[in-house]
């Protein structure tokens, strides 16, 4: 059950960093326009390759060694200074490598300087020590409140399309304090560390591999917005934005399964018990494979009106690039379980690294032809095959380690389901009068006759649902 209860706390908090964007978008997107959105997008891809260098791979590394750690408190105490020291200091050196970016790039230079505080906030961020102890509670409490003030201050605070640079300088300003807020209680979960005792330099060789996958990673997230700033506009990278807004808000619910699993993985791995570690590798594929499929088919058969609907005129572009990209729900949840929750723990890290290298050589070999001819189509094109290749490549790296008909055992369950889901829920989007009430409509048709479906056809997880709630009861 704590599994499931940090899965809920996790989601909640995903659900929220992105809900909280997404219901602050609408007004912004109006108030600013697609030239503002798209100065911000554009230029935020470009503070986040800093970003990337002085975060060094901590993320999965830090919360992988504290649970390997966490029963002896001195041991995890040590630990986590160790690894802070490095990442302060990676962040240091990222700033001073901003300082001199900027003094050739001259384009835009308030927007970047206001962009720069989000790479102050990463010195500041802890949230992969309390991922590593699974007490998600208190990154998500504390976060979500600070979450809900940022949207306050966005409807106070930004008026027009001058207001850009205040926008981009709230929103940095809220992950700081959100990051600030977990120090307090690193006095009660750590025990005291002698300075002489650490030896923070034996942690930089393990996080540079994680670092190459996270670069690799970053590539095919970021760079599309880059390139589409500069081969297309920068409209064309506002609408890439908010396209993959509103598909990574659906995935937030699929992927949150990766973080809570990771430290309850590397745990289990750490005492040696692998029979344990692949029992909740086949469940969680098949639970993110039966939660990935109704949001994929969903969100592709709502996109074309919910889009311009929610952004508002001159954002019609956002409906057919979210109907391309919604094919990236199911192949990412497969790669985070494959990836995160599998490979990363019982460190097979080459073979992450590989994979998510090929997925950045693939997408930068066809961003170049498919944006030049297809503009933003072709970048949400170029995106999903390169999530593809990453994909493929990780199944065949666990091949012998995995059954692929324990993996995919109740898969075409869920597909057919989903199918049989689209074809309705389409067919209402396109010919029934657009309005959010028909909308809503729409979505929970979706979930009924998916839930129906998966039923009729007598899926494992509707047995393991039973299973959890039965649990529930008895307590």
């Amino acid at each position: 059950m704590k599994v499931v209860r940090n899965y809920l706390y996790n989601v909640g908090y995903q659900v929220l960093a992105i809900i909280v964007p997404l219901i602050t978008s609408a007004y912004v997107a109006r108030v600013l326009r697609p030239e503002g959105v798209g100065a911000n997008a554009f230029t935020n891809s470009i503070i986040q390759y800093f970003i990337l260098f002085a975060s060094m791979g901590i993320g999965y590394y830090g919360n992988r060694q504290i649970a390997y750690v966490r029963e002896d408190k001195e041991q995890m105490s040590k630990a986590f200074w160790e690894i802070q020291i490095v990442k302060t200091l990676m962040t240091l050196y990222a700033y001073l490598a901003f300082e001199i970016f900027m003094l050739f790039y001259t384009r835009q230079a308030e927007y970047m300087w206001a962009q720069s505080l989000n790479l102050v906030a990463v010195a500041f961020d802890i949230s992969w020590f309390y991922e590593g102890i699974e007490d998600f509670k208190v990154t998500v409490l504390k976060n979500s409140f600070v979450k809900i003030v940022s949207m306050i201050a966005i409807f106070v605070f930004i008026k027009g399309p001058n207001d850009v640079t205040l926008y981009i300088v709230v929103l940095a300003l809220s992950t700081i304090l959100g990051n600030l807020t977990l120090w307090p209680n690193i006095i009660r979960d750590l025990s005291k560390v002698k300075a002489r005792a650490l030896n923070p330099w034996k942690h930089f060789l393990p996080m540079a591999e994680l670092f190459i996958p996270q670069i690799a990673t970053q590539v095919y997230v970021q760079l599309n917005r880059t390139m589409l700033g500069v081969m297309v506009g920068e409209k064309a990278s506002g609408f890439y934005q908010y396209s993959d807004n509103l598909v990574k808000l659906v995935l937030a619910l699929v992927t949150a399964t990766g973080t809570v699993m990771l430290p309850h993985v590397a745990n289990a791995f750490s005492h040696g018990d692998m029979k344990k570690v692949n029992k909740m590798l086949y469940k969680s594929f098949d639970f993110v494979s039966a939660l990935s499929y109704p949001m994929m088919f969903g969100l592709a058969a709502v996109a074309l009106t919910l889009a311009p609907k929610y952004y508002g005129p001159g954002y019609g572009p956002v409906g057919p690039a979210m109907m391309i990209e919604s094919i990236v729900i199911l192949i990412i949840a497969w790669s985070n379980v494959l990836g995160v929750q599998y490979l990363l723990p019982i460190h097979h890290q080459k073979q992450f690294t590989i994979s998510v290298m090929l997925g950045a050589v693939v997408n930068l070999i066809l961003n170049i032809p498919l944006i030049r001819y297809g503009g933003l189509y072709g970048a949400m094109c170029s995106t999903v095959l390169s999530e593809i290749s990453v994909t493929l490549y990780q199944l065949w790296a666990v091949r012998k380690l995995l059954s692929f008909k324990g993996l995919f055992a109740d898969s075409w369950k869920y597909l057919i389901s989903g199918i049989v889901m689209f074809i309705p829920v389409f067919w209402m989007n396109q010919h029934l009068k657009s309005s959010w009430l028909m909308l809503g409509v729409e979505i929970l048709a979706g979930v009924v006759i998916y839930g129906v479906m998966v039923l009729v056809l007598r899926a494992k997880i509707v047995d393991e649902a039973k299973f959890l709630i039965a649990k529930r009861l008895k307590r």
